[in-house]
């Protein structure tokens, strides 16, 4: 690889570059389409797939259409009308409700938090090291992803260089690039130390327990107790949380790993925290981002209204 195609494959995320290629693969091979293509092939492409597709699929298709014709030099077909028109269209003929992980609820986070603790005692009694360090990861992760309004990529590229925690004052998260840092300028996360459910206290027993000085926070555990030395993959996040909150009792299937960002962005908002406030500490840019994650309850307004007398 040049200098040059290492430069330009650093510009694109690798998810993005992935879910591109994919897209690609889809309307090339499934679909059987041919590249450069045309406004009226992309829509005859979108109508194929109208129904089965949902409409973000569908939308991510057309950015990787447009994106594949503008880096081979390309006119754009996916800004044609006729290309507008049919994908208006499907949003009309096809409406969905867009689906949104369930926020994780203090109370669960209480409860996984607690029996995680319980069952680290238990194996640390029993002498199961290797229990005793996933539990000890999965309640460090957990809390630190609750209360940091971590996502699951940026849990799993956080680096023990970068991290700097002091029990009973708080952490301090280095990463370089996050999804809302599109210039790459890297940011530095910070949170206090809690007096329950901490995840300052949660982060440096899992490290001094796992004898942990350098490399990724949150590593793969084998069934022996070896730590791996490769970070988790962030679609590993997801059956870990889901596991975790089964064990301790909690249906778990409707919880993603964006729970625990929706689920601070809901309590902090309930709390009485401002948008200004809560979008500077997640890290999101814009009110639309910040409201997608929300869980405000519909009565909070009914309730302030019912104080107060009716005026006669």
């Amino acid at each position: 690889m040049s200098e040059l195609d290492r430069y330009l494959q650093a510009a694109t995320r690798d998810n993005t570059r992935r879910s591109y290629r994919a897209a690609i693969e889809h309307f090339e091979v499934q679909w059987g389409g041919f590249l450069p293509a045309t406004a009226d092939s992309i829509a005859r492409y979108l109508a194929a797939y109208a129904g089965q597709l949902s409409i973000n699929t569908l939308r991510l298709r057309l950015s990787a259409l447009a994106q594949w014709h503008a880096s081979q030099g390309f006119a754009d077909p996916t800004k044609a009308p006729v290309v507008r028109q049919v994908f208006k269209g499907i949003r009309a003929v096809h409406p969905t409700q867009e689906k949104q992980a369930e926020p994780l609820q203090l109370q669960h986070l209480e409860q996984v938090a607690s029996w995680l603790d319980n069952e680290a005692l238990a194996a640390a009694a029993e002498a199961r090291p290797a229990d005793l360090l996933r539990a000890r990861r999965d309640r460090a992760l957990i809390l630190l992803g609750f209360w940091r309004g971590f996502r699951s990529d940026e849990l799993c590229r956080l680096q023990i260089e970068h991290v700097q925690a002091v029990a009973g004052s708080g952490i301090s998260l280095y990463l370089p690039r996050s999804k809302a840092d599109r210039n790459n300028l890297g940011r530095t996360f910070r949170t206090p130390a809690l007096q329950r459910l901490c995840p300052v206290q949660a982060y440096i027993e899992w490290i001094n327990g796992a004898a942990l000085v350098r490399g990724p926070v949150f590593r793969k555990i084998d069934r022996w107790g070896n730590l791996s030395e490769q970070g988790m993959h962030a679609n590993s996040v997801i059956p870990l949380l889901r596991q975790a909150l089964e064990r301790a009792g909690i249906t778990a299937e409707h919880y993603t790993s964006h729970s625990l960002r929706r689920g601070f962005a809901t309590w902090a908002h309930r709390s009485g925290w401002d948008l200004k406030s809560l979008m500077s500490y997640v890290g999101w840019k814009d009110l639309k981002s910040a409201m997608r994650y929300v869980e405000a309850s519909p009565f909070m307004g009914m309730a302030r209204i019912d104080e107060k007398p009716i005026p006669q």
